[in-house]
């Protein structure tokens, strides 16, 4: 495995990396406001939970795959084959305009994300200073963060502004310039394979890496709350009269940005599960902020607590689980903690989408349950901080 140990992680490679991911963010995410409404205009209201819900299922379904190649293939192929994915689905929404026909294409669509932010993330681990890697997961989780910010808000000007369709090829280009700068980057991984039959055949550790257990149920619990966020907060800003559906995921992300590159420094210097702590406890936070939120002020609010939830799980999430990882096995363990966030933002898309049930007036207990599963991965980590500092004691 290609390490490089310099002293500064801003390299060439790592801003490159940064702009791709920028790109793929904003591709994706860029949809998101609109389809909801887009779904029910076919007729299939009644399946808004599947939007993210089967996004995920597949992005989840595709990691041990994604993990075992990036360790296999190289950490580049699995990232131009996640941005590829996104650049032919968004030519292909605008044939697929009945509701069937649209859920498989979003089945489709995870393969994505499936496969571009394992490869990513590997990458990072690879070409940054195992000190700073916290650090180095904030700042890169920033460029993704300002895809996510910029995607909505844009997605929802250019619906408004064109069309749907000019949305959706928007979205492809963005895409496609993504892999345009990944053609242009150097591999990191040293003994790199051939792609053969035998790269797809997966073993147990393959699905799940027992190393990194930890820090991946903690993601399992915590990435509820944005399945519900991803699923109902654009009929929630339909209720309160926001005409941008986008403003509250732009809130969010710009609020998650201004925290990332903060907590993961700090998670070097103090410790993963610190802070994890805290980014859990502010997550429970921002779900009852939500729940209770009945104006658009206080909307956004919640939207912006969350997002510094966010901002400081990601990166200590991401950093925790490259630490309990050998290079060996670094693309699987980072599957294995992407395949349970995506586990988790599907079960709370659907589980939201059914305790909502098209009805405003259940908008609080969507977001009070999502904050008992974070509540739940609070008191994991509580629980396992507390048994590393008595056995600190005890050596």
């Amino acid at each position: 495995m290609q390490s490089t140990a310099t002293k500064s992680i801003f390299t060439t490679q790592f801003w490159l990396l940064g702009l791709s991911s920028f790109l793929f963010s904003s591709s994706f995410n860029m949809l998101i406001p609109e389809l909801p409404g887009y779904l029910s205009q076919m007729g299939g209201a009644d399946y808004k939970g599947a939007i993210i819900g089967l996004f995920t299922l597949t992005a989840g379904l595709s990691r041990p795959f994604s993990g075992r190649l990036t360790d296999r293939v190289g950490r580049v192929p699995v990232m131009a084959f996640g941005s590829l994915v996104c650049f032919v689905c968004g030519l292909l929404y605008p044939v697929f305009t009945t509701v069937m026909p649209f859920l498989l294409l979003r089945l489709v669509h995870g393969f994505s994300t499936g496969f571009k932010p394992t490869g990513t993330a590997a990458y990072v681990a690879d070409i940054v200073p195992a000190n700073r890697r916290g650090e180095a997961m904030g700042i890169h989780g920033m460029c993704m963060g300002v895809g996510s910010a910029f995607g909505p808000a844009v997605g929802s000007m250019i619906s408004q502004s064109f069309s749907l369709n000019g949305l959706f090829y928007t979205s492809s280009v963005f895409a496609l310039l993504s892999i345009a700068i990944l053609m242009n980057m150097k591999e990191t991984l040293a003994e790199k394979q051939p792609l053969s039959r035998d790269a797809f055949k997966l073993s147990w550790r393959d699905i799940f890496e027992p190393d990194v257990f930890s820090p991946a149920l903690i993601t399992f619990l915590c990435y509820f709350g944005f399945g519900a966020v991803a699923t109902i907060t654009p009929d929630f800003s339909e209720h309160l009269g926001l005409q941008n559906k986008g403003y509250y995921f732009m809130v969010f992300t710009i609020s998650s940005i201004l925290v990332r590159i903060f907590a993961g420094k700090i998670s070097d210097q103090h410790g993963r599960m610190p802070v994890t702590i805290v980014g859990a406890a502010i997550l429970i936070v921002s779900m009852i902020i939500t729940g209770y939120a009945d104006t658009a002020l206080l909307f956004l609010a919640g939207g912006a607590v969350f997002g510094i939830s966010m901002g400081i799980l990601s990166p200590v999430l991401s950093a925790w689980t490259v630490d309990l990882s050998g290079d060996h096995n670094r693309g699987r363990s980072i599957a294995t903690m992407y395949i349970c966030l995506e586990a988790g933002i599907g079960i709370g898309a659907f589980l939201s989408a059914a305790l909502f049930a098209n009805k405003s007036k259940n908008l609080p207990l969507v977001f009070f349950s999502m904050a008992g599963f974070a509540a739940a991965g609070l008191i994991y980590t509580i629980f396992i901080y507390q048994q590393k500092k008595r056995k600190s004691r005890v050596i």
